[in-house]
């Protein structure tokens, strides 16, 4: 039998993290920073000329991306870096929503 009182918490764990991928200027950010990215990551003027996004743009969406715990960044003295942060928890939390989704949907199939 399905437990969905811990799904509905998983949906509202994941919530942040799935705001944050289902944006299509977010996704320009992230697959500039996954193409053109390095370890010392990507300042927002050059996300700005890979991603044809305004400045504001752009610093708007990478708030929402670390907020998500997607990107975070360093500073070298004024310049600020973005890159991917290498903590998994949210991906974590967003597979077992949908592994736990994905088993509710076959429990249901092999009732039919």
């Amino acid at each position: 039998m399905a437990d969905f009182k811990k799904l509905q918490g998983e949906f509202i764990d994941a919530a942040d993290f799935l705001v944050a991928l289902g944006d299509e200027k977010r996704q320009a950010i992230i697959l500039t920073l996954l193409e053109k990215g390095s370890r010392e990551g990507l300042r927002v003027t050059e996300l700005t000329e890979a991603t044809k996004l305004s400045r504001p743009a752009v610093s708007h969406h990478l708030k929402i991306l670390r907020d998500a715990k997607l990107v975070d960044y360093h500073s070298v003295g004024t310049k600020n870096y973005y890159y991917f942060n290498h903590d998994t928890t949210e991906l974590k939390k967003l597979m077992t929503l949908l592994q736990h989704v994905m088993k509710i949907m076959s429990e249901g199939s092999e009732t039919q």
